[in-house]
């Protein structure tokens, strides 16, 4: 495509020597810093995918007609094996224990007073072993109660309970269907991200066999909704960054040659048109933020990052001046498809608790503007707006106001090595009750421990290191990435270190601290082009580790799951002072 524009003073990109690097980039060699490097202008836009290997197939004796049907749908074939995988661990007795544990004393409830009220209502003390025994057969009762997360994750665990009752299995069934769908997502983000099916599928993998992601997927509780949305907004936006790149490189002017190469004035000018994915970001930022209230904060980071990707196809493109394009450009469409779209999923969200009477006899607080806050001078705003500001007002006051101490609070500095995981079950059966072998010399232990698989987590910290390491000093925008979604989910916790708050909390970051891994195992295997032996060396290296890893997760599985051991097997398992 050839462009219209002048062409003497627009094809800044196209001098054959680099510039010197500044003094700074000089000072930064000493730790790892390498220059950006050059190349075809489009393939530095949107980097292809390498064609999968067949070589394995042809190994295995695989039919040629069924290798190629392998090899073109692979990228899709092994995330869906992953997530199957996944699948069938989250499901595997679902409905034990047979109890309320934890949280769900309050999601499960509000979820199914949702489903019949459309707000939630106040339970009565010790109403726990009547749902147990009566299930959907419960009494509702009748007041409103006062409640303060938003209501869409507590939707989409009445999901659950529509379909299959109000039981353990009814109100865990939709955090097991979205921890399998994260999966699913993060083989395919992490394919796209790095532009490898096997690295994609691996950070997939590393997922499907974490202690807390395991954990959360099994429990009803926000978090694990929470983090799906906020996946989903990420894979969003991943999508949106190629496809806006792809645009622009089809804009810019092709040389005889077949080259695509930069051009100043279509890099700073071209407006780069609908860009529906960060419209489906914005709704799945807005529903993140309707399950938890930190979902405001990744909001503000994703938001960034989306902006600066757009910086930087800019600049790649050959903008002499490419934040100031992007501020002419990029930045008011950024906001008006997320910002907005984001606060109106939010205010849907409450339909329920709007459409419920105003009499008192409808939501919490949804009488306040009618009657204690009559008098305002914010009158001419609709009554459900302003009980609805004043309801949040509360909430916020509560939030920032928690700390109350709790047995399992922790400070986020101890998240990132597993420090103060949180116990939600525990029981202690006799010998030859609920699962405790009939042999046992002493009493066994049934517990489900939310604790992330210590050695993933453990490699996770090093990896974290040197995606910071690479972003910073090699400039590599997918360690970058991978960073900003870690951010987002974990540094916010710090401002709040004298609030009551728990390790559980970081299950919304994950899936990129497995993205992180991911990148840093694919460092060890070696770059394309390696020789065989660092190939080998790279893949035992690699091999041993996850393959650990997954010992890890089985080894720790009994108390992911509630399974009856003895005593002496379930100490064995508390490698820390801390995790009792």
């Amino acid at each position: 495509m050839t462009s219209t524009a002048p062409s003497p003073d627009t094809r800044k990109g196209q001098a054959a020597e680099e510039p010197p690097p500044s003094s700074w980039q000089h000072r930064l060699r000493r730790f790892g810093y390498a220059a950006r490097t050059r190349g075809d202008v489009r393939t530095r836009l949107v980097p292809p995918y390498p064609e999968p290997g067949s070589r394995i197939w042809a190994v295995l004796g695989v039919p040629r007609d069924a290798t190629r049907w392998l090899v073109r749908w692979s990228g899709w074939l092994g995330p869906i094996g992953v997530a199957l995988v996944a699948g069938l661990l989250r499901f595997w007795n679902l409905g034990s224990p047979k109890a309320v544990i934890f949280d769900e004393t309050y999601y499960a409830k509000d979820a199914w007073a949702l489903l019949h009220r459309g707000y939630e209502l106040s339970w009565p003390d010790k109403v726990n072993d009547a749902v147990i025994d009566q299930g959907g057969g419960i009494a509702l009762p009748t007041d409103p109660a006062y409640v303060v997360h938003p209501p869409v994750g507590k939707y989409v665990i009445g999901v659950g309970e529509w379909l299959f009752g109000f039981d353990p299995f009814g109100w865990r069934f939709m955090t097991a269907v979205l921890g399998t769908l994260s999966v699913l997502m993060l083989c395919r983000i992490g394919r796209r991200l790095f532009r490898s099916t096997f690295l994609g599928c691996l950070a997939g993998a590393l997922l499907t066999v974490d202690g807390l992601h395991f954990v959360m997927s099994r429990t009803a509780l926000l978090d694990q909704v929470l983090m799906f949305f906020v996946l989903a907004a990420f894979g969003c936006f991943l999508v949106d960054r190629d496809r806006a790149r792809a645009r622009l490189a089809a804009a810019l002017p092709v040389d005889a040659d077949g080259v695509t190469r930069p051009d100043a004035y279509v890099a700073q000018t071209l407006r780069l048109g609908p860009r529906p994915w960060r419209w489906a970001a914005g709704v799945c930022l807005g529903l993140a933020f309707a399950t938890k209230w930190n979902g405001l904060y990744i909001m503000v980071f994703f938001c960034l990052m989306t902006v600066l990707w757009d910086v930087g196809a800019r600049r790649v493109a050959g903008a002499d001046r490419p934040y100031a394009a992007a501020l002419r450009r990029d930045v008011l469409p950024a906001f008006v498809t997320t910002v907005p779209v984001a606060v109106g999923t939010y205010l849907l969200s409450w339909l329920g608790w709007i459409l419920s009477p105003s009499d008192g006899n409808g939501g919490y607080y949804r009488d306040w503007a009618a009657t204690a806050g009559k008098k305002t001078d914010w009158g001419w705003l609709p009554d459900w707006l302003r009980s609805l500001w004043h309801y949040e007002n509360k909430v916020y006051d509560f939030h920032v106001g928690l700390s109350s101490p709790h047995t399992y609070q922790s400070n986020p500095w101890s998240w990132i090595v597993d420090g103060r995981p949180v116990s939600y079950f525990y029981e202690s059966p006799m010998p030859g009750r609920d699962g405790c072998p009939a042999d046992t010399k002493e009493k066994c232990a049934r517990e489900v421990l939310a604790l992330g698989t210590p050695l993933l987590w453990w490699a996770a910290a090093a990896a974290l290191l040197y995606v910071l390491w690479r972003w910073a000093f090699r400039r590599d925008w997918r360690a970058g990435a991978i960073v900003c979604g870690i951010a987002a989910g974990y540094l916010p916790w710090f401002m709040y270190q004298e609030r009551t708050i728990f390790y559980f909390y970081a299950v919304v970051f994950v899936p990129f601290l497995c993205l992180g891994l991911a990148m840093l195992l694919g460092a060890v295997l070696g770059p394309p082009g390696s020789s065989e032996r660092r190939r080998v060396v790279g893949a035992a290296a690699v091999g041993v580790l996850v393959l650990l890893i997954f010992w890890n997760f089985i080894y720790f599985w009994p108390i992911y799951t509630g399974q009856a051991i003895p005593i002496d097997s379930w100490r064995s398992r508390m490698w820390l002072d801390t995790w009792v």
